[in-house]
């Protein structure tokens, strides 16, 4: 089935591919930084259609010429291939099949390049600065969850699929990645933990190929099993205990929820009907905040993290927490 027969590319913006193809081959100067940021960055909303003149398809026909990279031009032709969409959909769900279709063959690929890209440039710059990156692929190799000589438990509960819209598993799978990374740039790991990993949030990250490979322990079970409940300690921002410093024997499990407090006091009860020890972050002890103190997962990991290598909590607090929030240092 070709999409142009079923979706409203009205509101898909298809002129805006056009008109960004246009503007870069009537540039004089393709090659300039300026030039090069400015290409073709489209929303991920943005297809082409059986409808497109003529014209627009034959420069897309001529790119080969221009001094584009090779990788963008081949995104480009995936945009005028039709994508096949599951019968019985309604116009939304059409809609928003295309748009994942187009993300994962065309977008993501793209972003992918240009990362690598910029990665090439930045290795470039710092053998002519005679400066580093960062660890080396063969350090992160070596540095591993069980070669760390930190033994301190973080645990991700995975429980909460069924109060999580698709857009907000998404957003927590994200969030899992993110942690990990941070995790294996650590110079000392924590040791990462996923509890309760099933049901669509497995499914969703299945499509993530690579994730079974991560230093990472997943489990299918609930951590009350995977671990001694004596051991636990659920954090969440609605308790009342305030968590002053971390301890190795304990198990610090995070709600891995997005629900934009639709929920709110969710993980509380979680805690409270396993009857796990529960505790919150000591962010009102330092910090002054004008806004919600109901932290991401990879924030509060990240601030654990911070915590184990020896920065105190003000400190820790001050580094992760986005200025958005405007957290700011509590006066004595």
């Amino acid at each position: 089935m070709d999409i142009s027969e079923n979706i409203d590319f009205e509101q898909l913006n298809t002129k805006a591919v056009c008109d960004d193809i246009q503007e870069v081959k009537s540039s004089n100067d393709v090659t300039t930084s300026r030039k090069q940021e400015a290409e073709i960055e489209v929303s991920v909303n943005t297809t082409v259609s059986k409808g497109v003149d003529g014209s627009c398809k034959r420069n897309v026909d001529t790119l080969e010429n221009e001094e584009i990279p090779a990788y963008k031009r081949q995104m480009w032709h995936k945009l005028w291939q039709p994508v096949e969409i599951p019968p019985n959909l309604s116009k939304r769900q059409r809609k928003k099949y295309v748009r994942k279709v187009l993300w994962e063959t065309t977008w993501k690929p793209l972003r992918r390049a240009k990362e690598k890209e910029k990665l090439k440039q930045k290795k470039l710059e710092a053998r002519l600065n005679n400066t580093t990156l960062g660890p080396s692929r063969k350090m992160l190799k070596l540095s591993t969850m069980a070669s760390s000589s930190c033994k301190l438990r973080i645990a991700l509960d995975f429980s909460f699929d069924d109060l999580m819209s698709e857009k907000d598993m998404g957003k927590c799978l994200k969030q899992l990645s993110h942690c990990y990374c941070i995790n294996r740039r650590a110079e000392n790991p924590l040791q990462l933990y996923v509890t309760n990993f099933c049901g669509k949030s497995k499914e969703e990250m299945a499509r993530s190929t690579g994730y079974q490979n991560w230093d990472v322990y997943f489990h299918e079970e609930n951590h009350t099993t995977v671990f001694e409940k004596k051991d636990l300690v659920y954090l969440t921002s609605d308790s009342e205990n305030i968590l002053s410093k971390l301890d190795d024997t304990k198990v610090y499990i995070i709600g891995a929820f997005v629900d934009h407090n639709k929920h709110k006091g969710r993980t509380l009860s979680v805690a409270n009907e396993q009857e796990i020890t529960h505790a919150q972050l000591p962010i009102r002890e330092f910090l002054e905040m004008n806004t919600r103190k109901v932290l991401t997962i990879d924030h509060v990991f990240e601030i654990l993290l911070h915590v184990s290598e020896g920065i105190t909590w003000k400190e820790a607090l001050l580094k992760v927490i986005p200025q958005r929030k405007g957290a700011v240092e509590k006066s004595t």
